[in-house]
């Protein structure tokens, strides 16, 4: 069964880990959203759905013709994320009368970690760096992808509308979008009138847009800055499905660790270690597409 992260820190019962949790999944839209699958072993080898088997209407007599589905084996691994915070003991024991260091060096850390996961599940890309996991720019279909135009081109709701057509199965359950772009779909709501753009509260009580009912994620990873065409102020807008068929997240038995690594013998300090196998998968290319080329 997938889990958030944020279910999986009420079934833990070391605090300073529900801690660390909380504080990841605080400003991070795609981690208050995205189940994690717990894979047994190094990665996962899956067959991601391309196109359903054909039918057809037959006669009596009629000779029947075969059709399968079409798959592609994916392989995702995962990887190693994380980093150590060290606490220096003199100052924890001298200093420590206004706040818990320990506690901010780790939610210093934890919200490190917190980011590079974003910016990776946006952009990453094992061909630029091995170590890191592919990100949803690259693991979108081409089929999946629309374009504002060979120069990109300023929001409009008829291509955005297209662009969610895109994912099937139902609507997506997330618009990720720089704030640029939110900027520029709130003004184009206001402008339709009828409620196309509107905001409510999420299971955070933080107040979200929600664009025709998709709740919409805004992701400083995001770039603003993508070339394309002769154009070099271009953003990409992502509609996304979450759950096992879908866009979902794979991490080792456990999740998110906490490790107490101790004393260090080199210097008067103790450390922490927030560490994660983690990596993302797309089952089905039909959950996930994007609108390239979003100029302001």
């Amino acid at each position: 069964m997938a889990l958030t992260l944020t279910e999986s820190a009420k079934l833990s019962q070391d605090m300073l880990l529900t801690g660390v949790i909380e504080t990841i999944v605080k400003d991070s839209p795609v981690l208050q959203a995205i189940p994690f699958i717990e894979v047994v072993g190094n990665g996962l080898t899956y067959n991601q759905e391309n196109a359903l088997p054909s039918v057809a209407f037959y006669e009596p007599g009629d000779t029947w013709s075969e059709s399968t589905p079409t798959f592609t084996q994916v392989t995702a691994n995962l990887k190693i994320l994380g980093g150590d915070a060290d606490v220096d003991n003199f100052v924890k024991a001298t200093r420590s009368n206004l706040q818990d260091l320990e506690a901010t060096v780790v939610a210093l850390k934890s919200k490190a970690t917190q980011q590079q996961f974003d910016t990776t599940f946006i952009d990453g890309d094992t061909g630029a760096d091995s170590k890191a996991f592919d990100g949803i720019d690259k693991l979108t279909a081409g089929a999946q992808t629309v374009a504002m135009g060979d120069n990109g081109g300023a929001l409009t709701l008829d291509k955005l509308d297209e662009t969610i057509d895109k994912v099937r199965g139902g609507k997506p359950d997330m618009l990720i979008m720089s704030r640029r772009s939110r900027r520029k779909l709130s003004a184009l709501g206001r402008a339709a009138g009828s409620g196309v753009v509107v905001a409510d509260r999420d299971q955070f009580g933080m107040m979200t847009d929600y664009y025709d009912g998709i709740p919409v994620g805004v992701s400083d990873f995001v770039s603003d800055e993508m070339t394309v065409g002769t154009s070099s102020d271009c953003s990409t807008i992502y509609a996304l499905q979450w759950g096992e068929g879908a866009v979902a997240g794979l991490t080792s038995p456990g999740g998110l660790q906490v490790e107490r690594v101790g004393s260090l013998e080199t210097k008067d300090a103790t450390r922490i270690r927030v560490k994660w196998y983690v990596a993302i998968a797309v089952f089905n290319s039909l959950k996930l597409a994007k609108l390239t080329g979003v100029r302001p």
